[in-house]
Order: C-alpha cells, then sequence, then structure tokens
C-alpha cells in the first residue's frame, strides 16, 4: 500500500512514492484546438451509445420473455441477474477500451463529480456530457428502430417505482447510488493506489 511517507531504515524520509497531478484549470480554451479532445469526445459518445442500445434491449428482451400475455413467466428469460450482468459487463468493457481515450465517464454524473474534484476543465465537462447525452439519446433511438413494437409495449425499458415505494424514496435510492457510483470512481483512480490501471473497470 502506497504511503505519504516512509521511514528508511537509516531514519531518513523518502519522497512520496506517487504523484498528485496537478488540479484542472477552470477553463482551458486551448484544449479545443487539441484533436485529442474531440477524440475524446468521440469515444464518450459511441460508449454510452453502445452502453444504452444494449442494456436497453436486454431490458426488454426479459420484458417479452417474462411477461405472461406472451407466455412467459418471471422464471422465464435473463432473468433480473442477468440485467445486472449485462450492465456490469458494459460498463467494464466500455471503460477498459476508452479510459485511455476520455478517462471513461461514460456517465454526466461521474463527469460532474470530477469537475467538482478538479479532475477536468468546465470546458471538457460540458463537452463530455453533451456527448454523452447524445451518445444515449441516439443509442435509445437504435434500440427503438430496431424493436419498436417491443419498445413500445414495454415502455422503452424505462424504470418505474414499484408497488410499496413512494417517489421519495425512489430518488434517495438513485442518490445514493449515484454517490456510490462517483465515490468509487474517484477511490479507483486515486493516484496513491499501486497499479490502479488494472483494476478500474472491474471496480466500477
Amino acid at each position: 500500500m502506497a504511503k505519504d511517507v516512509e521511514v528508511q531504515e537509516q531514519g531518513e524520509y523518502s519522497a512520496k512514492d506517487y504523484q498528485d497531478p496537478p488540479p484542472a484549470p477552470l477553463i482551458d480554451v486551448e484544449e479545443l484546438t487539441k484533436w485529442s479532445f474531440y477524440r475524446a469526445l468521440i469515444a464518450e459518445f459511441v460508449a454510452t451509445l453502445l452502453f444504452l442500445y444494449v442494456t436497453v434491449l436486454t431490458i426488454i428482451g426479459y420484458s417479452h420473455q417474462s411477461d405472461p400475455k406472451a407466455g412467459g413467466t418471471d422464471c422465464d428469460g435473463v432473468g433480473i441477474l442477468g440485467i445486472a450482468w449485462a450492465f456490469g459487463g458494459m460498463i467494464f468493457i466500455l471503460v477498459y477500451c476508452t479510459a485511455g481515450i476520455s478517462g471513461g465517464h461514460i456517465n454526466p454524473a461521474v463527469t460532474f463529480g470530477l469537475f467538482v474534484g478538479r479532475k477536468v476543465s468546465l470546458i471538457r465537462a460540458v463537452f463530455y456530457m453533451a456527448a454523452q447525452s447524445a451518445g444515449a439519446i441516439c443509442g435509445t433511438g437504435l434500440a427503438k428502430g430496431f424493436q419498436k413494437a417491443y419498445f413500445d409495449r414495454y415502455g422503452g425499458g424505462a424504470n418505474f417505482v414499484h408497488d410499496g415505494y413512494n417517489k421519495g424514496t425512489a430518488l434517495g435510492a438513485e442518490i445514493i447510488g449515484t454517490f456510490v457510483l462517483v465515490y468509487t470512481v474517484f477511490s479507483a483512480t486515486d493516484p496513491k493506489r499501486n497499479a490502479r490501471d488494472s483494476h478500474v473497470p472491474v471496480s466500477i
């Protein structure tokens, strides 16, 4: 485990074995002149598009397979665990593929959290969130285009508040879940951690 200060046998103190990156500037106009910035936007757009496309179709497919009106039961299809694996597997693959290009945010909440933590500039945060939102819209649009009948029948795979819970409880669950996600991203990418690059997709 990395330590800020290590005591050597001679009683001397060694330098830190990690480097804290400097805070990102609030507004960095120079980013707009770099191709790497636009490549990162493309990566965020494509990753979010693929994430929404696969996960929405997974939910719709399970809803149809378990629909009693279609002759299905709760035991048919991939199940809730299968949906969770679809979400987790896609995040693992997409973060692994885009981490070296854009940082692998794939979520406006993550981008906003990193902006508040001075990890990205305001310009990058705004453009990232715009690219992610556009990717989500296009991914959902593709899912609807390929499976329009099922998409309309099962509400596009959207979440809803189940019986026995109110909207306040659902909102609280979303807030806590989003906090845990952003906290995990900060923890997994902490420069004090050794070999953090290898396990970031797994932890997220």
